[in-house]
């Protein structure tokens, strides 16, 4: 795998006076040029723990506005993305929308299914600003991979990204669901090794993205999954660079 500019997917920047500095600083550490962030800290890691498997939702706000100005300061290396609460009115990311570059959904913090009008509304307003949309998967009713093909259905021209490896750290089965969705792509952040490369075997490496899931996971960890596959330069351009640059609507 060549040295090359490496565009991270996806990563959270919590609120703070010092939180740009610390993740500008992580980037230049492991060679990372840009990277998409959203709001962090809108719930705890021992909550969305306990949520995550057991169910439950809160319905506090993301600071999507310290995003922007974190984002603001960053010189272009942070690329923001509207944090959505589908429990409240889809007005403020209709009316703010063109600040962001994309639209991040939280199932497992939130409790909305994707099959909820709510999830609908705001994945149609993403249309309408022609924003993809980020979204995490959970092993449960209205919630699951499978849910996410049919929304994928719905809203065609909308790419949507399957976070952190689908549901749990081996979910091959969920790249076989999505593989005939094209307007769905895989972001890697906490999967295993095995799923990373059946996902580029699988899916093609133009629908893979490379992801750290910053601050909860160290990109040092991220970056050596991919050391440790060897791919061929090519694929690891298009998943590094590339497809994250074709997301955000930089690149054809």
């Amino acid at each position: 795998m060549e040295a090359q500019s490496i565009f991270d997917a996806h990563a959270h920047l919590a609120p703070g006076p010092d939180s740009t500095e610390r993740i500008i600083a992580t980037m230049d550490r492991n060679g990372i040029s840009r990277t998409v962030v959203v709001a962090g800290a809108a719930i705890s890691p021992d909550e969305l723990s306990q949520q995550i498997i057991e169910g439950g939702y809160i319905e506090k706000d993301a600071d999507n506005e310290a995003v922007l100005d974190g984002c603001n300061r960053a010189g272009g290396r942070l690329v923001p993305f509207f944090f959505a609460n589908p429990h409240r009115n889809p007005d403020t990311y209709r009316s703010c929308g063109s600040e962001y570059r994309g639209l991040k959904l939280a199932p497992g913090v939130h409790g909305v299914p994707l099959e909820d009008e709510r999830t609908q509304e705001l994945v149609r307003t993403a249309a309408e600003l022609g924003h993809n949309v980020y979204l995490h998967c959970l092993q449960r009713p209205g919630f699951g991979v499978r849910d996410l093909v049919g929304l994928a259905r719905r809203f065609r021209p909308v790419t949507f990204v399957l976070g952190h490896a689908g549901v749990g750290d081996l979910d091959l089965y969920g790249i076989d669901l999505v593989a005939d969705s094209e307007n769905i792509v895989f972001e890697t952040s906490g999967g295993y090794t095995s799923v990373v490369r059946a996902a580029i075997e699988r899916l093609g490496p133009e629908r893979v993205l490379f992801g750290s899931e910053y601050p909860l996971q160290a990109p040092e960890v991220e970056l050596a999954k991919f050391h440790a596959l060897g791919l061929p330069a090519d694929q690891w351009r298009l998943i590094a660079w590339e497809n994250t640059l074709r997301l955000i609507g930089e690149a054809p």
